[in-house]
Parts: C-alpha cells; structure tokens; sequence
C-alpha cells in the first residue's frame, strides 16, 4: 500500500509507515535542512522540497493513506495561540489532499495544544471538514458558517466522500519510546470501506517500571548499578498488584534507550555523536531523568531547542543530548542521518514524531486496512 507523507519533516512519521508495510509515494517538505535527512534516508526521487500548495497531486496515482503533521505552531503551548487565524496553520493544505486523492486512510500528528479549551470549536472544525472533505467552504463563508453548515449534513443521506474520523491523546512513553510526549494523533477511515478503527492499547506502564526499580530491584541489577529503594511506593504497587507484576512492559528510560552507548568524549566511532558544552539548569529547565523517561525532546523557537534537551545524571549534573542520543530517544534507527548543526539536528528530532509510536499506529492501520 502506498503512502503519501505531506510536512514530512526529517521522516520519523514516513519511517514507522516503512517499518509497517507502507510504500513512500512521495515527500512533501518545505525545509531544506529536512529535505537532505529526507534524502539520505529514502528515495531521494520521491522528496518534493517546497510548498504545499505548489505541490502536483495529479502526479500522483493510488496513493492508500496521506499521513503527515501538519504544522502545528497555531496550536502549540509555547507559541502565539492564532489557530485559525494563523497563516502557519496547514490543516486546510491536508483536507486538499484528503478531498483529492480519496486515500482509503489518513494518519496525522500534532501537540496536545490541538485540544485546548480555546480551540475546540476550531478542532470541531478540522474534525467536520475531515469526515466530509468534498463539502468544501464557499467563497462568501467564513469557517464558522461552514462548520455550521456541516454540522447540519446527515452522515446516513449523505453521499459525497465520508471518513470515520477519531483522535486520541497519546503519550509515546505507553508504547515503549522512552520519551514523556503527549500528541494528538487523528486517524480517518473511509467509510465505505466499513471498517472500525480502534486505537492500540498501551503496551508500557509506569506501574511496571516502578515495580521493576522498587520491588523486585530487576531494573537496577540490569544496569549492573546499586539497588534505590523507595518502600512507600513498593507498599502501594504490592497493595494495588498482590505478588504478580503489571502485565504490561516496563516504561523505558533515558537509561535503556542509551544503554552501550560512549560518553560523547570517549573514543568511538559515531559521526553524530559529538559532545555540546554549555548545558546548564534553570527554573522550568532540568533537564531529563536518567532513570525515567526523557521529557520531549523539543525543537524550540525560532529552531533553537530549549534547556530541556539534556540528561540529568544521578548526583544533578547535566549535559546536553547529543544529536545521536536525541535519535535514539526519538526512537529512529541508530544508522538514521540527521543532517545541520546540533541546533538544527535537534530542530528537526524535536519536531518528529516518534518512530516507534508511528510504527505501533500503523501496523493497526495496515492490518485494518489488508484485513
């Protein structure tokens, strides 16, 4: 089955499609710097490197599913709050591709802002234009008056292009990234095609992770340092689990994720794996636990990351990721290329969505959609 990936950025989405079966039909990606990772990691041929609405969806032919992260400054915490009224919101550029191609499918990602009070009548917005993508805004309507007008279609006498539309909250660290990153995650399924979409159920639990640490000690001996205890939260987890641990796997932490791996001084071999100076705490910035969990990995305004792209090691030292790290933390394969300079290597990371999680997601949808 083929896929479309549209806002592309470095391919963190585009590869846990690959892993999962999909065939890249092409790119569409308006950064250049993420345009050469695009490159150097898949068929260069296939990377459109420009805008959106400049892009030729005529040259494309029996694409399955569009996926992508549309972007998602007019929605994130950290940035101005404009939603509809931001020119940087793409969402309409998606629904273009949906109304066009009528893919069986479509996968996208975006922040956890996305589902603000402030937002939800815009978010209602996106999902109605969504689920009728043929019933397109008129010339003299604004998007209130078009959203009240889908409002008022019935799905049943409808017969124009429909998908079955869900969103979820999900938080990378429950399907084993060891990363702390909540995004909304938007699957629509053609509805002629009468298939239910169900979200995968988490696989990893922080239950588990605190039992490993705390009541059998497993996690500490596997990493061959000495046993923390904490008896309160041992009492709890036996009061709440009786002498059987949680089903599910344990959360992997800044620890697992970087397990073998040199100090970035010592000597070795890895070309992206480059020591950064100058890492340093301050309130709201402290970096990430080495025993939990990284907090997300973030791109940062304006392309430069914030104080939170770094390790705090056991006695509160910090140092900052490397960009190798970051990767591995972001889940990408160990021999993935990032291109740029650490800041916008880790632009371009922090912006990604998490290939594990993309990979979780669509094996669901190509079991779905080949079942």
């Amino acid at each position: 089955m083929k896929s479309l990936e549209i806002f592309s950025g470095t391919g963190g989405l585009a590869k846990g499609l690959e892993i999962a079966g999909f065939e890249h039909a092409s790119f569409v990606e308006f950064n250049k710097d993420a345009c050469v990772s695009l490159r150097n990691n898949f068929n260069p041929e296939i990377v459109f490197e420009g805008d959106i609405a400049e892009f030729d969806l005529n040259s494309l032919d029996g694409v399955d599913i569009v996926a992508g992260g549309p972007p998602c400054q007019p929605f994130s915490l950290g940035g101005k709050h404009k939603a509809h009224q931001d020119s940087r919101d793409m969402f309409p550029y998606a629904i273009r591709c949906i109304e066009h191609l009528q893919p069986k499918a479509f996968f996208f990602e975006n922040v956890k802002g996305l589902l603000r009070a402030s937002f939800a009548e815009y978010f209602d917005y996106i999902i109605q234009r969504l689920t009728y993508p043929h019933c397109t805004i008129k010339d003299e309507e604004n998007w209130e008056e078009h959203l009240h007008r889908l409002k008022k279609l019935n799905h049943k006498k409808y017969e124009g292009l429909r998908y079955d539309v869900s969103f979820r909250l999900l938080n990378a660290a429950n399907y084993g990234v060891p990363q702390k990153r909540e995004r909304v995650v938007i699957i629509g399924i053609r509805s002629d095609l009468k298939k239910e979409w169900k979200f995968p159920e988490p696989t990893h639990t922080e239950d588990r992770l605190n039992w490993d640490k705390f009541v059998t000690g497993e996690y500490w001996e596997r990493h061959n340092i000495p046993v923390q205890e904490n008896a309160s939260l041992s009492r709890v987890l036996k009061d709440r689990y009786g002498i059987f641990p949680p089903e599910e796997a344990p959360w992997q932490t800044v620890r697992d994720a970087l397990f073998g791996v040199p100090h970035p001084n010592d000597k070795h071999d890895i070309p992206d794996h480059i020591f950064k100076d100058g890492a340093r705490t301050y309130p709201g910035h402290t970096g990430s636990e080495i025993d939990q969990p990284s907090k997300t990995i973030k791109a940062g305004g304006h392309g430069v990351p914030g104080g939170e792209n770094m390790i705090r090691f056991e006695d509160g030292s910090v140092r900052y990721f490397t960009t190798y790290e970051a990767k591995l933390i972001q889940t990408f394969p160990k021999d993935f290329i990032v291109t740029g300079a650490w800041g916008e290597a880790m632009r371009q990371i922090g912006n990604a969505v998490p290939v594990k999680l993309s990979e979780v997601i669509a094996k669901h949808l190509f079991k779905l959609l080949n079942g």
